[in-house]
């Protein structure tokens, strides 16, 4: 039964007013907030009734994390305390939902029945938790994070310990995690995108946070896709999409919020998104505003406080007859993300006309990115020193020309305005002796300029003596400066070099060689240590990382699909109209009855248009299309065939002649040592594509000598050839040596891919890589050293326990099934000519 209905507000008795009733909607942050502003411009204009959903006063629920952490009790986060709402004739309903508006009548009804008549009507409802419609969301044990009362359920099943499982990293996520780690709980974030607060942060600065995070003792998974929250009568874990199942005793479901605008659209208010709001914040309805995180101004909602700040100026203006106009927002975003300082502003997506400025420096945890276009700020990202988030803000709104301090702007207000500029070698000049200089190896300027007076003559020389510059290199430019300055006219300038890419002053042999030293495993990591001057890098130098990566760190690096070619990423090769060939394994370019009856089923299936003979003896697919690449790998996998890599930076293939099986020249069995030979090197990435042969006997059936490792099968055993290329380049290939037996063929093939693997640049083919660094250097490491070969052929043999999977398989069982979903063809509409 309903409660008793009752009719309030007639406060003289005689059915009016003395003064307009204004009657608000929420007691929260936005509504509050707005009644300060109109008190502040005309305390007697209006009688003020507030209902609020929550049985409490007004409180911030920005710091709701501090209490949440144990920093802060609810008491110190209230902002408006009863006294407050007494001392302005304030009538505060708290713990009362408002239900319904009725339009027509001026009228309000609350969930206890109560019904308040009003003259201006404030919506401030806020904005409701996003959750995700998974099975198991609404177990017990699963909640949001919005208001005191979460707040205080996390505390009491923190209070049990056990694990937490928070599903959503951007901030309010982090800050949940945050304060459960805290509580002494084992918690794990669950982030649907790459990267962390991705509409905050790029990603070197979610990289930088979720390392952070990761060093405080939380679990952070990345690209995490939550498939269904598991238990019976209370939640016991978490899974997700890729089967991976995460123990829970407490889910946080932090995923995002909308406009909180259900009562407004019951009421027939205009609403989109969120509640429709002209510039004075007025709906639809001209005796109805609204303000906060349930509107939606000029296309535009707001989640930040800033912006509500303003609307409320807005909203006071026009109530007190005072209209001013609120044109929208240019937002920042300066938080302290667990303790963590990060700051962004406008627009930091980049495009075209687009110049980004990068700084980092790996020692103090920093980064900063500015975005420029046409001499103007539009962007930036500060993490970790957030001092100049407020300068950069100005000159994003004011639009300032730039130009001027364009070489400083990236180190802050306080550089930009000094005299560096004018001669940047003369503050260097100015340090004081004891000035570090290199902080990796603890060198001061008064040890570099000793170094540099006792011979060391250019940057190369310094680095050798007193290891200045030598590690991670971000030094390098005052090191130059200090030998500019110390030698004079007889300094030879900055050595030449050719970076890998536009991204860094590193040398493809540089970042190999710390990407070891430092034990780096991921491209960020890479990026921020080495100081790259772009936030992503580039399409040049994110594929050279991510093999680089691979190779140094085989199992434990971090894999980034998109920074390998389409044609890996799809492991196929795609063609001109759009469809991929396929190319099946074939052993040594052997096959059976069985396997060519498989791949003719394929073909037919498939609607492949061409089946080729390659020159690499085996079959090539043609026509097919990219949806169907899952189900014919399936079908070929059934027949016992695995990807043949043609379209990878990779072993491709093996080819053979029949041997002394057959041939009546043949001199040893050069098809089976073919085929063990690609049993063992194939699904092995390389710097570049890579191509055996066997040959049987001198005649050189199989091309041996046109290829990057070549056996020739004699009388008296194995000659070993390298280096050869029958591509646009044509190239002989080396002779490396002579071996007696198939286990040393095999072996030193071992220790040679992996001295290639290991030390030639990204994008290098064996015939390059060998005129480069000489076929002695080679025949020293691979024939001359035996320990040497012997560890390189382990790591190699190591490698391949890790990495050698046939990727059809992966993709024939669901992996990135995303990348094969096909593309929905829109058409036009018919045009319809009028009868």
């Amino acid at each position: 039964m309903n409660a008793p209905v009752s009719i309030d507000g007639m406060s003289n008795g005689s059915g009016e007013y003395l003064r307009e009733h204004l009657v608000v909607i929420g007691n929260g942050m936005a509504g509050c907030r707005a009644v300060e502003e109109i008190l502040s411009r005309n305390a007697d204009r209006y009688t003020i009734t507030i209902f609020g959903a929550e049985p409490r006063v007004n409180y911030d629920r920005i710091m709701l994390s501090p209490v949440l952490a144990g920093e802060k009790s609810f008491e110190e986060i209230i902002i408006n305390d009863q006294s407050w709402y007494d001392d302005n004739d304030i009538e505060l309903v708290s713990g009362d939902k408002v239900i319904a508006i009725k339009r027509e009548a001026k009228e309000i009804v609350s969930e206890s029945g109560r019904v308040t008549s009003y003259d201006r009507l404030l919506i401030a409802t806020g904005s409701d938790p996003f959750i995700i419609p998974v099975s198991g969301h609404d177990l017990p044990g699963v909640i949001t994070f919005r208001d005191l009362d979460d707040v205080d359920k996390m505390l009491t099943a923190a209070g049990k310990g056990g694990h937490a499982v928070v599903i959503g990293g951007g901030l309010l996520g982090l800050e949940a995690a945050h304060g459960l780690h805290l509580q002494g709980m084992n918690v794990t974030v669950l982030h649907l995108m790459p990267t962390l607060m991705e509409r905050q942060l790029d990603e070197a600065a979610g990289f930088l946070l979720k390392s952070e995070l990761e060093q405080r003792g939380q679990t952070i998974l990345t690209g995490a896709d939550t498939a269904e929250i598991l238990g019976d009568v209370h939640v016991t874990g978490v899974k997700l999409k890729d089967g991976t199942e995460i123990a829970a005793d407490l889910v946080v479901m932090a995923v995002g919020i909308r406009p909180a605008a259900a009562l407004a659209k019951n009421a027939d208010l205009e609403v989109e998104r969120g509640i429709v709001v002209d510039d004075h914040m007025i709906t639809s309805d001209p005796a109805i505003m609204a303000v906060g995180e349930c509107v939606q101004h000029r296309g535009a909602v707001y989640g930040l406080v800033a912006p509500l700040w303003e609307m409320c100026r807005a909203l006071a203006d026009q109530a007190t007859e005072n209209p001013s106009g609120y044109a929208g927002s240019v937002t920042s975003t300066k938080l302290k993300v667990s303790g963590i300082n990060v700051f962004s502003a406008g627009d930091f997506s980049g495009g075209e006309n687009c110049e980004d400025i990068v700084m980092r420096d790996a020692s103090r945890g920093i980064y900063k990115r500015v975005v420029v276009k046409e001499n103007k700020l539009i962007g930036a990202v500060l993490y970790g020193d957030t001092a100049d988030g407020s300068w950069y803000f100005d000159l994003l709104k004011t639009q300032e020309d730039i130009s001027d301090i364009r070489e400083a702007l990236i180190f802050g207000q306080a550089f930009a305005s000094g005299d560096a500029l004018g001669d940047p070698d003369s503050a260097v000049a100015a340090l004081s002796d004891n000035a570090e200089i290199c902080g990796c190896n603890g060198v001061s300027k008064g040890q570099v300029v000793a170094c540099i007076n006792a011979g060391a003559g250019d940057l190369d020389a310094v680095r050798a003596s007193c290891k200045a510059s030598a590690s991670c290199g971000s030094c390098t430019g005052l090191v130059e400066s200090l030998l500019a300055i110390t030698l004079g006219d007889e300094y030879g300038g900055a050595r030449a070099i050719t970076p890998m890419c536009k991204c860094t002053s590193f040398t493809h042999e540089d970042i190999r060689r710390n990407i070891l030293d430092k034990e780096l495993k991921s491209i960020p990591q890479v990026m921020q240590e080495l100081h790259w001057t772009t936030p992503d890098g580039c399409a040049s130098c994110r594929p050279a990382l991510n093999y680089y990566l691979l190779c140094a760190w085989p199992g434990e690096h971090e894999e980034d699909p998109q920074s390998r070619f389409v044609n890996e990423r799809m492991h196929a090769n795609i063609q001109k109209d759009g469809t991929y060939s396929v190319v099946p394994r074939m052993w040594g370019g052997v096959t059976t009855p069985d396997e060519l009856r498989a791949i003719a089923d394929a073909a037919d299936k498939y609607k492949a248009r061409l089946v080729k003979v390659t020159g690499g003896q085996r079959l090539d697919l043609f026509g097919i299309k990219k949806e169907d690449l899952p189900s014919i790998w399936a079908d070929l996998n059934a027949a016992g065939m695995v990807s043949g890599h043609a379209y990878g930076k990779s072993l491709r293939t093996v080819k053979t002649c029949v041997g002394s099986e057959w041939c009546r020249f043949g001199t040893q069995d050069s098809t089976g040592l073919g085929i063990k030979t690609e049993r063992m090197t194939w699904g092995s990435w390389m710097p570049h594509k890579f191509k055996i042969a066997v040959s049987g006997c001198p005649r050189n059936c199989a091309e041996a000598t046109i290829k990057d490792f070549g056996i020739i099968c004699v009388d008296s055993g194995y000659e070993l050839m390298v280096g050869g290329n029958g591509g646009i380049k044509l190239r002989g290939t080396d002779f490396l040596c002579k071996v007696e037996t198939e286990e040393e063929a095999l072996e030193y093939c071992a220790a040679f891919i992996q001295l290639y693997r290991e030390e030639a640049r990204y994008l290098d083919r064996t015939a390059p890589w060998i005129e480069r660094v000489g076929l002695e250097y080679v025949k020293t490491r691979i024939v001359e050293d035996d320990d040497g070969r012997l560890k390189l052929a382990q790591r190699f043999l190591h490698a391949q326990s890790i990495l050698q999977k046939d990727p059809w398989e992966e993709r024939a069982a669901g992996k990135d099934a995303h990348l094969h979903k096909h593309i929905a063809e829109i058409r036009p509409f018919a045009v319809v000519e009028a009868g």
